[in-house]
């Protein structure tokens, strides 16, 4: 309480939650005492002693009893017909400002009846509808205009009420409507209705309100997407005053109004926030596929450079890969239902084995995973690899059976435990319910996944190098994650649920397991000699590689972690002054079957000019120095991950 969060580490275990405020130390307050009563009252004692001693690390403890981790909500389906958030019920938007408006809306009621992420797995699709519905409204409306100028017009409502029946007449009729690009059907239509009371110069009306609509359509979406993007960072309504931790994917539209959608929403990240700060929500995740964006002559190829060049900027988009065999698998041409798409850090859902007609990413999301402290299992083996992979398969029983009680007391709600989640429809299956009826049976579409962490501390501990340094580690490593995998797949033939593996994301995590492991064994040169286990299977930050090599050795990896995976590569330098060296690495990223990665780089801010890049000691827009103005210190950025 009278710590501030720079002083102590429960309060700033989870950046996105500001500890030094009373929301957020309220929600500490909260999260610890449900932490302690679940390992008390609640777990297993084998799985609450596991989790204790470090073995293994349950995520989000505190809400054990309460709710599951994300989902990938189908913004089409719930946009059709309105939805309720429980005040009050909100109509079908008809306007792309709505649509963008709404969004934000969807992901922060979902936000609050589960703990994790929030994600958009088809965003340039559903906001399209906004833009389909825009451009008509103000075609028809610049028209109305055009007829009112041009002919001397006094009575604009009439002249609106003709064009309006006008069209609702060849709607009814032929099920065409005002479109962008593909509007002459429409036209002719509408000029053989109409001409003939407004003469030669309809036609010449008729494109000019065409041009106009585009025009404005397109200033439209852009303002909507600004407005998303500054929504989704100023919006403290997550428990905590945190910001819906969110995740958009979009690219793969090819529509010209998905289009206009994925080029607005990556202008407006460029632009950046009021400020000029680079936006931390919502997480862009640009789709790749051949075809579709990733060559010359590809129908959003322009979209893919785009997207680099803003990547380049600030960071996002990351870069998810449709064909890397693990995702092309499951698409089906035409169906973003099976478009891989990720959540936040790398989760990843999309096959199911309780139905395998339903491997698709929209309404399914995670249940709750947990981790396994690999170095621990890697110091305690002494360089005996049977041994190792006795505590391995031991620690995985534990996690499974963690897992599935875990799921079992999820199962034990109703939808009316969920309001909108449940009651609103956005978990597949759930429309067919009931308030009263309980979820155990929909439940089993989202997966269960066995995480782990520090693969590289693992094989020093068994071998003496990681798999950056020796080949032997490499597919020893290959071995061991390989080995987890067709654990985790046996499992979900025999019960019908979708376990997983998962390249866990925690951060945070990776040091709460060497602080435990470094009082227990003490400082062993390579494991427990620093502040924290690397990351999942990534080769270690400080160890000097390129980042081709590390995509190399990497890129398999992610053929085995179906949980979900992310692959980052460091570049020094501004790389929006080299954009061929980072479109390299992302075309290697797909080349070597990555399944989803992202580029890391130096991005610091002169909050008085606002120049966003890599600023030395000179700003290179205003030549400010740094202290100059000492109240107005350069930015340098902070990253945001959700973890528990």
């Amino acid at each position: 309480t009278f710590k501030s969060a720079g002083e102590y580490d429960l309060k700033r275990e989870n950046a996105n939650i500001d500890g030094d405020t009373a929301m957020g130390t309220m929600l500490k307050y909260g999260s610890e005492g449900a932490k302690q009563f679940n390992e008390l009252y609640v777990l297993d004692p084998v799985h609450s002693n596991a989790h204790i001693n470090g073995d293994i690390h349950i995520h989000d403890l505190d809400f054990l009893t309460l709710t599951t981790t994300c989902c990938q909500i189908d913004l089409l389906k719930l946009f059709h017909g309105g939805f309720s958030t429980g005040h009050g019920f909100l109509r079908e938007p008809n306007d792309i400002a709505s649509y963008a408006a709404l969004a934000c809306i969807a992901i922060q009621s979902n936000q609050n009846d589960q703990h994790g992420g929030q994600s958009v797995p088809n965003f340039d699709y559903a906001m399209a509808e906004g833009v389909k519905k825009t451009f008509k409204r103000l075609y028809h409306k610049n028209l109305a205009k055009a007829l009112l100028y041009t002919f001397d017009g006094k009575d604009y409502k009439a002249i609106e009420d003709k064009i309006n029946a006008c069209a609702d007449k060849i709607e009814a009729e032929f099920g065409i409507v005002p479109m962008l690009h593909n509007n002459d059907e429409y036209k002719s239509k509408e000029w053989d209705l109409l001409a003939s009371e407004y003469g030669d110069k309809f036609s010449a009306l008729q494109d000019e309100a065409e041009v106009l609509a585009e025009a404005e359509t397109d200033r439209a979406t852009y303002q909507a997407m600004e407005a998303l993007i500054h929504n989704l960072n100023t919006m403290n309504s997550r428990a905590g005053a945190q910001n819906p931790f969110s995740s958009i994917n979009y690219g793969t539209d090819t529509s010209p109004e998905g289009r206009m959608v994925s080029l607005n929403v990556m202008k407006a990240e460029e632009a950046g926030l009021g400020n000029g700060e680079t936006p931390i929500f919502p997480i862009h995740i640009f789709k790749v596929k051949e075809g579709v964006n990733f060559n010359e002559g590809d129908p959003n190829y322009d979209l893919f450079k785009l997207a680099m060049r803003v990547s380049a900027k600030r960071m996002f988009p990351n870069f998810s890969f449709i064909d890397a065999p693990f995702n092309l698998q499951y698409y089906k041409e035409g169906d973003y239902h099976t478009e891989i798409a990720y959540m936040g850090c790398r989760t990843r859902v999309i096959g199911n084995n309780h139905d395998k007609s339903r491997e698709i990413v929209t309404g399914r999301g995670n249940l709750s995973f947990t981790t396994i402290n690999l170095p621990r299992l890697g110091i305690e083996a002494h360089g005996d690899i049977e041994k190792f992979y006795k505590s391995l398969d031991k620690t995985m029983d534990i996690v499974f059976d963690q897992l599935y009680q875990r799921l079992l007391i999820q199962s034990r709600k109703h939808v009316r435990n969920y309001p909108f989640l449940m009651g609103q429809g956005v978990w597949i299956d759930s429309e067919k319910l009931s308030e009263n009826d309980s979820i155990g049976e929909i439940l089993k579409h989202g997966s269960l996944s066995t995480g782990f962490i520090g693969l590289a501390e693992t094989l020093v501990a068994l071998t003496g190098k990681h798999h950056g340094e020796s080949e032997e580690s490499q597919k020893l490593g290959l071995e061991i994650i390989s080995h987890m995998r067709e654990r985790a797949d046996e499992k979900g033939r025999e019960t019908g649920l979708n376990y997983t593996l998962l390249a866990t994301p925690a951060e945070g995590l990776s040091g709460r397991f060497i602080s435990i492991d470094k009082k227990r064994y003490g400082e062993i040169p390579g494991v427990t000699d620093k502040d924290f286990y690397t990351n999942s299977f990534h080769v270690p930050v400080y160890y000097n590689i390129s980042a081709f090599r590390k995509i190399k050795l990497e890129a398999p990896y992610h053929a085995l972690t179906n949980g979900g995976h992310i692959s980052y590569v460091e570049l020094d330098g501004d790389p929006l002054k080299n954009l061929d060296a980072f479109e390299k690495v992302v075309r290697y990223m797909k080349e070597q079957g990555i399944g989803y990665g992202a580029i890391n780089h130096p991005i610091d801010r002169d909050p008085c000019c606002g120049f966003t890049g890599i600023i030395d000691d000179e700003c290179p827009n205003c030549h400010r120095r740094e202290g100059e103005v000492i109240e107005d210190r350069i930015e340098r950025p902070k990253l945001f991950t959700a973890d528990n």
